[in-house]
């Protein structure tokens, strides 16, 4: 297990009772404050998929989906879902929003290959987004727009906290820095990935990694990305490839960097032709989503998810994603947690 234990660790909110309290009112304010940042509709989600459809999120590709068979549907198989980053795309179609309007959800997930630690846990809640979009507003310009707003929703809700609980005081910048992959590799060529995330966040609080899942001038991607959701292929204007990122805070409780969010432009019949051929994933055009997408049945979109635990972890100040979620953990790292201050839920 790897476990950060912060020195002199202390809950700012003093009682569990008023975490509770926090969360709540963290929740409620931030979906009201994305909600209206970016013209979103609150929809139903399922928390199952179909197997086979192509409809779940394949994350990097090798991560397993807990699946079962369902007794009324001939033991077809089902799915739980890793997040609803095609789902979203779909229920676009479906309700036939106009560019400019779109939808979020509570989605929650299982990944039971996760490696646990403080900011990693099997149950992940996000608010998963997705916003119909202009063929022309598919830019560098545009993404940004987008992360500047979703920015805007995180420190109005930390300003908020402020009043109700002063014990929290606000710490991100007023600005958000932007920075592609490549340019991160060529500023700290000899760290890793992560090693480089730190280094950046550290520097400017709140960072935008653009350009994540195509291979940088080492040969290597800054992270994983699948080849059917997000455009990480297309040229664009400020000669770089990508029209995605990470949202990256600095927290200073663990002296690290803090993914919030992945987001991204969504692949369009051409960047979705050469992502699939890229990775070698030509077969997947056969399934569900892929052919309605390649068919032209989907509208353009941009969207993303946003770590509900995450960010009420980054806010309270929190230590461990366990302070501010209910889920499984080994029996030692409940024990280590407690001997440093650390209560997990």
């Amino acid at each position: 297990m790897n476990v950060i234990k912060p020195e002199n660790y202390k809950n700012l909110l003093g009682n569990a009772e008023n975490t509770e309290k926090a969360i709540k009112l963290l929740k409620d304010m931030f979906q009201a404050n994305l909600s209206a940042q970016l013209s979103l509709l609150r929809v139903t989600a399922p928390m199952v998929v179909m197997s086979g459809t192509g409809i779940n999120d394949d994350l990097n590709g090798v991560e397993r989906a807990v699946a079962f068979p369902v007794k009324d549907m001939d033991d077809r198989r089902a799915e739980v879902v890793h997040s609803l980053a095609k789902w979203k795309r779909l229920k676009l179609a479906e309700l036939g929003e106009d560019p400019g309007r779109g939808i979020y959800t509570d989605m929650n997930a299982l990944r039971p290959d996760e490696e646990l630690d403080n900011i990693h846990s099997i149950y992940v809640d996000q608010w998963d987004w997705e916003r119909v979009i202009h063929r022309e507003e598919r830019t560098v310009a545009f993404l940004k727009k987008m992360v500047r707003r979703i920015y805007e929703a995180i420190k109005v809700t930390e300003n908020r906290l402020y009043v109700e609980f002063p014990a929290l005081r606000p710490m991100l910048p007023e600005n958000i820095h932007f920075i592609w992959a490549e340019e991160l590799f060529l500023s700290y060529p000899d760290k890793t990935p992560k090693e480089r995330e730190n280094a950046i966040a550290e520097k400017y609080g709140a960072v935008f990694v653009m350009g994540i899942g195509g291979a940088l001038s080492n040969g290597e991607p800054h992270d994983g990305r699948a080849p059917d959701y997000d455009d990480w292929s297309t040229p664009n204007e400020e000669n770089h490839r990508g029209l995605n990122g990470d949202l990256l805070l600095w927290n200073p409780v663990l002296k690290s960097s803090l993914e919030i969010s992945s987001m991204g432009i969504r692949v369009d019949q051409k960047a979705m032709e050469e992502q699939l051929s890229l990775r070698g994933e030509e077969a997947r055009k056969e399934l569900f989503f892929h052919k309605r997408l390649l068919a032209g049945e989907l509208p353009c979109t941009i969207g993303g998810g946003i770590g509900q635990s995450r960010l009420c972890m980054f806010l309270l100040r929190k230590a461990h994603i366990g302070e501010v979620q209910s889920s499984i953990w080994p029996d030692a790292m409940r024990d280590e947690c407690r001997e440093a201050g650390i209560h997990l839920a």
